[in-house]
């Protein structure tokens, strides 16, 4: 299969076990704005798993528990590669990839993810701290000489990540602007098919080209580690490779960027009935680790974008018996608000202890970047507190403008002033 395909309309046959199971929820439950979870949730912690039906696809069923969402990510007989060659369930003219690691089981998926997993180790990736820091102190001296108002997700949340990977990956510089417009057109989830299809070809042919040069000119990067497991090893395919490059860029910038305008904006938002959290943070900066953990646990990043899994043998879930060749989607972000979890988890609570949340998955699949997307946040969160003792939002919040019914919860932008 080529690493890019067409997707497919939603089809309006009925469900095939359609007389034995209810009537489907339309799903996902959009909140209006900002990044409340949906009462809808709520009201399934509580029961069995539902069934769901999303704007593409055929029908699916959805965990929301945690133990349940858990299982789900690590148990093998739930299937993500089946999902390459079925009408997958999905809430948008997503394009469908084959050849990386989200799309791939064991034991393809353990031989590619040998080939980097050493180079996201915590301790390898914490060597890149004070590289980090370097970058994002000149993002912020620009804005600070700019002076204010400024956009903190346009001239922060954004070129901070999206330069690092670019740079660890090997992408030349005068490309970065390529690997952005390719992330926003398979993000937004309104590129009609011919776009996504256009543009997948100009980028793939991109990507094609830096491939070349690597082998006609190593360098110190992931790019060249991965031709030469091509080339020498054969230890991944030429149409893996560029599953892992796509995966690489795109992974490894878009959801970092959007948790950074969502962090500050929860944090830069008005709350009447909890502590300043900002001023705890700075009065506490030994707690920002702990604080990351604890956003990312609260903020609902993803809407309706979890890979369905499909069930390779009838499994019970949720005391349901999902049968063979049924999908099945989870929602991390409900999974990390279940009451029978988390102490009082509507709330946001900056030392929260045993923060066993899912929002980088969890079993094989674990996010492979985990690490640098954490240190990314730890790092943003320290420089902007410290750099900017007076930031304030720098429009009234009714003025802010979230991403609507996109793949990911975030902000198009973030005025701020100081």
């Amino acid at each position: 299969m080529s690493p890019l395909s067409p997707p497919s309309p939603l089809s309006p046959r009925p469900d095939q076990h359609s007389t034995q199971h209810p009537k489907p929820l339309s799903y996902p439950f959009w909140t209006s704005e900002g990044l409340d979870l949906h009462p809808e949730y709520r009201q399934l912690w509580d029961k069995p798993l539902a069934r769901v039906r999303l704007p593409y696809g055929e029908d699916a069923w959805l965990a929301t528990r945690h133990e349940d969402v858990r299982t789900v990510l690590s148990d093998p007989r739930f299937s993500l590669a089946t999902a390459v060659s079925r009408d997958q369930p999905r809430i948008g003219r997503m394009p469908r990839t084959g050849g990386g690691l989200i799309a791939s089981d064991a034991p393809d998926h353990t031989r590619m993810r040998s080939l980097l997993s050493k180079e996201f180790t915590a301790r390898r990736i914490e060597r890149l701290r004070e590289d980090i820091r370097r970058t994002a102190d000149g993002l912020l001296d620009r804005m600070i000489d700019t002076g204010p108002p400024a956009d903190l997700i346009e001239d922060f949340a954004f070129p901070l990540p999206m330069t690092l990977i670019c740079e660890l990956v090997g992408v030349p510089h005068s490309d970065h602007p390529h690997v952005r417009a390719w992330a926003d057109t398979v993000c937004s989830g309104s590129a009609t098919p011919e776009t996504i299809q256009r543009r997948a070809t100009e980028f793939f042919a991109l990507m094609r080209g830096w491939v070349d040069t690597r082998r006609r000119e190593p360098a110190d990067d992931l790019l060249t580690l991965m031709v030469r497991a091509c080339d020498k090893d054969g230890s991944v395919s030429e149409g893996e490779l560029m599953g892992l490059l796509n995966e690489l860029l795109v992974g490894g910038f878009v959801t970092t960027t959007n948790q950074i305008g969502n962090f500050f904006s929860l944090l830069l938002l008005p709350r009447d009935s909890e502590e300043d959290l900002m001023a705890r943070l700075r009065a506490e900066p030994g707690l920002i680790p702990k604080a990351v953990e604890e956003l990312l646990r609260y903020v609902p990043l993803l809407n309706g974008l979890s890979l369905p899994r499909y069930a390779t043998e009838d499994t019970e879930l949720g005391g349901v018996l999902v049968r063979a060749g049924e999908p099945v989607i989870v929602s991390p972000s409900a999974a990390n608000r279940d009451p029978g979890v988390f102490d009082d988890p509507d709330r946001v609570i900056l030392d929260r202890a045993n923060n066993s949340h899912v929002s980088f998955g969890h079993g094989t699949h674990y996010c492979l970047g985990a690490h640098l997307a954490r240190l990314e946040l730890q790092v943003s969160l320290e420089r902007v507190l410290s750099r900017m003792p007076d930031l304030r939002l720098a429009v009234p919040v009714n003025e802010l403008r979230w991403r609507s019914k996109e793949f990911f919860s975030g902000l198009h932008e973030l005025p701020v002033t100081w």
